[in-house]
């Protein structure tokens, strides 16, 4: 039978049906790489499928059924071939798979039984044993038929942050041919074993449950380590880079992937994610003798496991990977760039961002980059960012100002009163404004400022001379549809400017600031390549030029509420929709258009939720960015809310400036914070504090509302 033979006889739907990958609309969740919204479609004229997420290792490839059953199997082109002549002649398409969903409450009752079930069955104690498993170490239990999602399955806990277990992974024990053998309960979530401890300093990711288990069961690993079960080469999730990013001070995160050539490919696709999560982390890889790391436990004894992490090897960027890297990281030559530039997901672009020499900040930097970039809208975003006196923020926003096309971008050091006024009718329209100092604008200016903000343009009547000469009164308008970043020290430069946009503070932690000093120390050392940050630009710039107007609906938008704290909440509701439009409209090569429309879906919802949670916060407190990061620096310095103290001991422990400190001691005199106890001007005034308020408090609180309402939609669905 011939290649050409073979795909006549075997269709792209019904190799599909066989891998259990429903079809939706024409589209499926591709399974090649970590896919929340179907991103493949199915093209069933030309038998084949394309994924169009930018985060694809097959991005915009069209693949046909042999070459599907290649990719999805890790075959050689022979091997498919004679996989593909098999189903063939005896392919059936089965019934699309049925998940199994137990409802949360009931998970660890359940659980409690399937490790009694692993007990009482002696096939499921002799397939552990075969895959040298110990059921008296490990967390696992067995279903039989009793689940159908998960039946005749290996059972392993995946647990979210608190130690619960949210869902289950069932490794099959009765395998047939073409069967994947890897379940999940729907709409997985959780990580096995469980999230790493915030402290962890080396941290294993493995390539799959089974051989993270292998892991965990030997003494010196479990030690010594923090082991993480990634879900396939394609499985470092959302999920997985948020509790990664988390980690306080990681030293070193260890690859334990497959030796196969997937499994290195992955490696080299998660190195530079990684590394600008952790500027300063070590990454590095281990080489095992055979295929995965439960092979390697079955055929060896343990303590092989020992010399092989001593024998761990830096992973390194080299002239041989160069251009798969910059594939994988998106850094990419010219000639790809229209490739690539079909579909740039969120943490992509985020990623891109950060490779351009923003550091840290990952929630804060997306955020204005969502603002900036939406002057190309009919309705654009404006961002207002605050800090004191030499924390970066004008720095920060330049450099958003760079990602940019450059021809649609103006800077302003200073607007003087008058000026905006006298700009020409469209001028303004379709531009992105930087605003170094919003301090230093003086309330004329800041009045036309909010005026082409809030009505999008500036009306006036102004005197002309006619061809005659004499002298007549005319209107003059000044079009303001812009998006602008600006910054400023103070968070009531004015209210109404405020009130319509975001407030951001930028972060003036410690650890902030020791992750900007070791990027620019490595800059200086000449480690970190000037090209790179040039390159991820100008791919930001041109993904920008190449997205069309295009009106995004919101089906949601009526069942979406804001925390009832907010103060003017009808404007913080109108600011959250445009940033869930803005996310929608960025994401849309990875949305179904439909008659000219995009429609925002429930990622765009989780992902607005999460970049704008602290804009929200700041918008329900009454202190601004900085003042409460002192405030909270300052309570943590004294412990006891019945401590006293003077300016100078707090000054001198948190490094702050005599001017900015009497700002904040009076910010907080006036919000009735604190007050003056006692002491006099020659030895110091003694304070204390009057209000001590439970900020984490309030923010777990609101963070967990808006959460349970995202998870109300999806249950809805």
């Amino acid at each position: 039978m011939t290649i050409e033979e073979i795909k006549e006889r075997i269709s792209i739907k019904q190799v599909l049906a066989y891998y259990q990958l429903e079809i939706q609309n024409g589209m499926i969740h591709c399974p090649f790489h970590a896919d929340k919204t179907p991103s493949m479609q199915v093209f069933e004229d030309s038998n084949s499928v394309r994924c169009y997420s930018g985060n694809c290792e097959h991005s915009n490839q069209m693949i046909d059924a042999i070459d599907f059953i290649m990719y999805k199997e890790n075959l050689t082109k022979h091997q498919a071939i004679v996989k593909a002549q098999e189903l063939a002649g005896v392919i059936t398409p089965p019934r699309s798979r049925e998940y199994q969903t137990i409802p949360m409450e009931r998970l660890e009752e359940v659980f409690y039984k399937m490790k009694s079930n692993l007990r009482q069955s002696k096939s499921a104690r002799e397939y552990a044993q075969k895959r040298s498993l110990d059921v008296e170490k490990l967390e696992i239990g067995y279903n039989g038929r009793t689940y159908k999602g998960i039946m005749n399955c290996l059972v392993f806990p995946l647990k979210d942050k608190n130690h619960k277990i949210v869902s289950f992974y069932g490794r099959s024990i009765k395998l047939s041919a073409g069967t994947p053998g890897h379940y999940y309960l729907k709409d997985r979530r959780g990580l096995y074993p469980e999230y790493p401890k915030e402290d962890t300093k080396r941290l294993i990711l493995t390539e799959s449950v089974i051989d993270a288990s292998s892991l965990l069961q030997i003494e010196d690993i479990a030690r010594d380590y923090s082991v993480l079960a990634c879900y396939g080469v394609n499985g470092l999730t959302l999920e997985h880079r948020e509790v990664i990013k988390s980690l306080k001070e990681p030293e070193e995160i260890i690859f334990m992937f497959d030796s196969d050539e997937a499994g290195a490919k992955s490696v080299v696709r998660y190195r530079d994610f990684l590394q600008e999560l952790h500027p300063t982390i070590r990454l590095t890889s281990v080489e095992l003798p055979c295929k995965d790391i439960n092979e390697v436990l079955q055929l060896h004894q343990p303590a092989i496991f020992t010399d092989l992490l001593k024998q761990r090897k830096a992973i390194e960027f080299t002239k041989e990977n160069t251009e798969e890297s910059a594939e994988k990281s998106l850094i990419i030559s010219p000639e790809k760039q229209e490739e690539f530039s079909e579909g740039l997901s969120l943490v992509e672009l985020n990623q891109l961002i950060g490779q351009s020499g923003i550091i840290g900040e990952e929630n804060t930097r997306l955020l204005l980059f969502i603002i900036a970039s939406s002057y190309q809208t009919p309705s654009p975003l404006h961002g207002i960012v605050q800090g004191s006196s030499g924390s970066g923020k004008t720095h920060l926003i330049s450099k958003i100002a760079e990602l940019m096309p450059p021809e649609d971008v103006l800077k302003f050091t200073r607007i003087t009163e008058s000026s905006l006024y006298n700009w020409g009718e469209w001028d303004l329209v379709g531009k992105h404004l930087v605003i170094e100092d919003l301090d230093g604008l003086k309330e004329e200016a800041l009045y036309s400022l909010r005026e082409l903000i809030s009505n999008q343009q500036l009306s006036s009547s102004v005197s002309i001379k006619d061809k005659k000469g004499n002298i007549k009164s005319t209107q003059k308008k000044v079009r303001g549809i812009f998006s602008s970043l600006s910054a400023t020290t103070k968070a009531d430069i004015y209210e109404d400017n405020i009130s319509r946009s975001f407030i951001l503070a930028v972060d003036e932690s410690t650890h902030q600031s020791k992750k900007i000093i070791e990027y620019q120390n490595k800059k200086y050392a000449g480690e970190l390549s000037k090209e790179q940050e040039k390159q991820a630009k100008k791919q930001l710039q041109d993904y920008l030029r190449t997205l069309q107007t295009i009106e995004v609906i919101n089906p949601y938008a009526t069942k979406l509420e804001l925390p009832e704290e907010v103060h003017k909440i009808r404007r913080l509701n109108e600011m959250y929709q445009s940033i869930i439009r803005q996310i929608t409209y960025l994401n849309q090569r990875q949305r179904k258009y439909n008659e000219g429309k995009i429609y925002t879906e429930i990622e765009d919802l989780e992902q607005a939720t999460e970049i704008l949670f602290e804009s929200i916060i700041l918008k329900i407190d009454e202190l601004d960015g900085s003042l409460r990061q002192f405030y909270e620096k300052l309570k943590k310095y004294l412990k006891d809310k019945n401590k006293e103290f003077y300016l100078r001991e707090v000054r001198q422990t948190l490094n702050i400036s005599k001017t900015q400190m009497f700002r904040y001691i009076q910010s907080l005199k006036e919000l009735d914070y604190i007050k003056p106890i006692g002491g006099h001007e020659r030895i110091g005034i003694k304070y204390k504090i009057l209000y001590w308020d439970d900020h984490q408090k309030l923010r777990n609180r609101i963070k967990e509302q808006l959460q349970k309402q995202i998870e109300k939609l999806k249950t809805e669905q």
